[in-house]
């Protein structure tokens, strides 16, 4: 068996800053924000432990053991503790930073290697191959594959990460929403701005009515749109789970295509790429040909609810007679500081209300791949999250994150309800369109 001595210690390429890990001084005002704490109730799956743990090794007093690994994974990168903190600890990015450490030096079984490089390498980035991916399970789908396989419970043959995988599957659509429409949509007058839309991955390809309905409202509000030709995954899902140097990559790429075009904002409607698309200038700050780039790029990103809130939406929107419990994406309220915004644009649609939530500022457990590297915690919050959306008795869950969206309808479907969950964007939408403006 292999001592202390002999596992790895962090790099100096990209090591977690002093500063950032100094400024925690460990008050402990963020523990009962946090959802590991708050489940497990163990100092180590804390905010403040998890940094006192990457302090030693920082320091050389502890290598990247096994156990340090798990409490790194353990974390949803959720960054309510962020929110929480008064010393402004860059949490998020000390996790990231923590994590590309241990993808560099700490070895995976071959299976994980091999899981990883496929899905990070050879698929994320690929549109073309994504869109092949979604073409078998949609034959899966509507060949009645899946039917047979859930009837003859085949499934039960299948590992329990690839039945929750099968589990969470939408209905995938005909087609990605970038090869429906042109490149440049339309205002309707007077147009007031320009915008990009941020297409992303998993939205283009299992959600284009979320992208449709996104488009709509923009015209409605004066926004000519352009669809970036190109634009690929925006890199969220590999820095969180240590792959840095591909999200460099994905990121690069990105910035190149919406340089093509001076517009206003760079529009996008899922908290978790938003927050990522964020950060590009950190992540490409030491990229002498991309770091002023990558700042003005970040610059221009905004959420939909963020670009639409700022002034009063155009009108008119048609009655909606729904009760809608709207829940935070913790990417979008912890780390973009959006929470208010939504709510306001869905109080201007006539009769809609809008029902309080507990604990809507917490998460529910999806945390982009989550759900399936950790289902046990994952299911423990997504149960207290459905008890407490239940509570409020709505028609409607709302949420602004595509893995909130599929969480919480597997949430639902799991309590045997039939409460759907959409983004807020999609209830606008429809507003309009039932107004004849949409």
């Amino acid at each position: 068996m292999a001592t202390a001595t002999a596992l790895p210690m962090f790099d100096e390429r990209e090591r977690p800053p002093r500063e950032k890990i100094t400024a925690c001084v460990h008050c402990g005002l963020c523990l009962d924000k946090c959802p590991t704490y708050r489940l497990l109730g163990t100092e180590m799956d804390s905010p403040r432990g998890r940094i006192y743990l990457i302090k030693a090794v920082s320091e050389g007093r502890l290598a990247m053991t096994p156990s340090f690994v798990e409490h790194m994974y353990l974390c949803l990168e959720c960054r309510a503790c962020e929110t929480a903190c008064p010393s402004g600890v860059e949490f998020g990015s000390l996790m990231e930073l923590a994590r590309a450490q241990i993808e560099r030096h700490v070895p995976r079984p071959w299976w994980q290697r091999l899981l990883r490089w496929l899905v990070f390498d050879e698929l994320f980035p690929y549109p073309w191959r994504m869109e092949q991916l979604c073409h078998l399970l949609r034959g899966y789908q509507r060949l009645g594959v899946q039917t047979l396989v859930r009837r003859l419970r085949l499934l039960a043959l299948l590992p329990a990460r690839l039945r929750r995988m099968e589990a969470m599957l939408p209905p995938v659509p005909k087609r990605p929403f970038t090869r429906s429409v042109p490149p440049w949509l339309p205002a309707r007058p007077p147009r007031q701005h320009r915008v990009a839309l941020f297409s992303g991955c998993v939205m283009n390809l299992f959600f284009p009515d979320v992208h449709e309905a996104t488009v709509r409202v923009l015209q409605a509000n004066g926004c000519e749109v352009w669809v970036a030709p190109q634009q690929v995954c925006c890199g969220a899902l590999h820095v969180h789970a240590g792959e840095r140097e591909q999200a460099k990559r994905l990121a690069r790429r990105n910035i190149l295509v919406f340089e093509r075009q001076e517009v206003d904002a760079i529009i996008n409607n899922a908290a978790g790429c938003g927050a990522h698309l964020k950060t590009y200038g950190e992540l490409l700050a030491d990229d002498p040909d991309f770091a002023e780039r990558a700042h003005h790029f970040s610059a221009k990103v905004q959420d939909i609810a963020e670009f639409l809130a700022r002034t009063p939406l155009r009108g008119p929107l048609a009655p909606l007679r729904q009760r809608v419990a709207y829940d935070d994406p913790c990417h979008l309220l912890h780390a973009q500081r959006i929470g208010e915004q939504p709510r306001r644009l869905l109080r201007q649609i006539p009769e809609l209300e809008l029902v309080p939530v507990t604990d809507a500022d917490f998460c529910c457990g999806a945390a982009g791949i989550y759900n399936l590297t950790h289902p046990e915690v994952s299911q423990r919050l997504l149960e207290q999250k459905i008890a407490h959306l239940v509570a409020a008795k709505p028609d409607v869950v709302a949420t602004g994150n595509v893995g909130c969206i599929l969480q919480l309808q597997a949430g639902m479907q799991q309590a045997g309800l039939a409460i759907p969950v959409v983004h807020p964007v999609t209830l606008l939408a429809r507003a309009y369109e039932a107004a004849g403006t949409g």
